[in-house]
């Protein structure tokens, strides 16, 4: 089999803009701690911004990749870090200076472009348990909502009656 024009796809991918951009996401959010200082911004506007930024390694994987599994481990680690950022009282922003989910994502994208064995089996061993922790996440995070609501109606009414 000719490898050729596997490498010359690896290389397209690796060079095209999208793949750069999400290179310098994961080092700005990540290595230099912008998610975790984003955080700090109340309202969770920080979280809710960082977050999208990291919808770029979900095209990725989905639209450049084509490969569901993956898609399905990336947005399990984006997820994952929305509703940890999420947690009140500067919790979830201490997390967040420690739960690195862009790099893990990067990993699993470089690995899966790569072919790594481990990171593709990993990936396809995790597809359905990240499907099921993906509907759970997103239960978390609408839950994790509708707390910081009532959370914030109850100490307006008692700060402010």
């Amino acid at each position: 089999m000719n490898s050729k024009p596997l490498n010359d796809k690896k290389e397209r991918l690796k060079s095209s803009s999208i793949y750069m951009w999400m290179q310098r996401i994961t080092q700005y959010l990540d290595r230099y701690n912008i998610d975790g200082f984003a955080g700090l911004v109340p309202g969770g506007i920080g979280d809710a911004a960082t977050g999208l930024l990291s919808v770029v390694h979900v095209y990725f994987s989905a639209i450049r990749l084509h490969s569901i599994p993956l898609t399905l481990a990336v947005l399990n680690n984006t997820l994952r870090d929305i509703l940890l950022g999420m947690i009140p009282f500067y919790v979830g922003d201490l997390i967040d200076f420690f739960h690195k989910a862009n790099v893990k994502n990067m990993a699993l994208i470089d690995g899966f472009i790569n072919n790594d064995p481990v990171v593709t089996h990993e990936v396809n061993r995790k597809a359905w348990q990240a499907a099921l922790v993906l509907v759970a996440l997103l239960a978390g995070i609408c839950l994790m909502i509708f707390v910081l609501i009532w959370l914030t109606k109850s100490l307006g009414t008692i700060l402010f009656s």
